[in-house]
């Protein structure tokens, strides 16, 4: 079984990656940096550069995890057009090469699955989050449209949906106690997440065991994006 990890370099990604290695997995990473992770087989890829080449996916591939992703968080009248380019170059037009690129590969597989990235933030409104909403929102779309396009070849396509997770491009938003225990506060289930609460989803999603879900936006939030308490 061979699976591509787009962004595992790091955070939710790496987290993944090794998961699925350790349970016997070939993964291929594709990222600007080599994660440091034994046993993985890398490429060096920017996800915003439109003629990257991504001739290293397989013959054959069972898997693909999106991870890539951005934190831009300013309030309205400050975001510049510059800066919703860039959150859809990282989050949405980054994914479609490398899904173009992949289908392929996922079409001679039996029963691929797609394992993409969004935010809570695109389903509850929040706070400076216009830009990444948009994008977010963007890929979401993306993915449930495919889902249904590529369930003719058996290729499910699923979409995570996380709320503040402790990984390197949180960290700024983690920084201190104070933050953290605010954050562990605007969570119904009492914490903010970690990376292992994505990694452990993704992988039962990439497995034959999830072989009847496709098209879902799935909250991994702690509960944000639905309750009240």
């Amino acid at each position: 079984m061979a699976v591509l990890v787009v962004g595992a370099s790091s955070g939710i990604g790496k987290a993944i990656a090794t998961g699925l290695i350790e349970s016997g997995v070939d993964v291929i990473s594709a990222s600007r940096n080599r994660p440091s992770i034994n046993g993985i087989v890398h490429h060096n890829l920017d996800v915003t550069d439109p003629s990257a080449d991504l001739s290293f996916i397989p013959d054959v591939l069972n898997g693909l995890v999106y991870c890539p992703g951005s934190i831009n968080l300013k309030p309205f009248h400050r975001l510049k057009e510059e800066d919703f380019q860039k959150d859809l170059d990282i989050n949405v037009l980054g994914a479609i090469r490398v899904l173009q690129a992949a289908f392929k590969a996922l079409k001679k597989s039996d029963g691929a699955s797609v394992v993409l990235f969004s935010t809570v933030a695109a389903k509850l409104g929040m706070n400076f989050h216009a830009s990444i909403a948009t994008s977010k929102a963007a890929l979401e779309g993306l993915g449930k449209s495919l889902a249904a396009e590529w369930s003719a070849h058996n290729i499910r396509v699923n979409i995570l949906a996380p709320s503040l997770t402790d990984t390197p491009l949180a960290s700024q938003l983690l920084s201190n106690e104070d933050r953290r225990e605010a954050s562990n506060k605007r969570h119904p289930i009492g914490r903010f997440g970690k990376a292992e609460d994505l990694s452990n989803l993704a992988q039962f999603l990439l497995s034959k065991e999830s072989s009847w879900i496709t098209g879902q936006v799935i909250g991994v939030d702690g509960g944000m994006g639905s309750l009240k308490p």
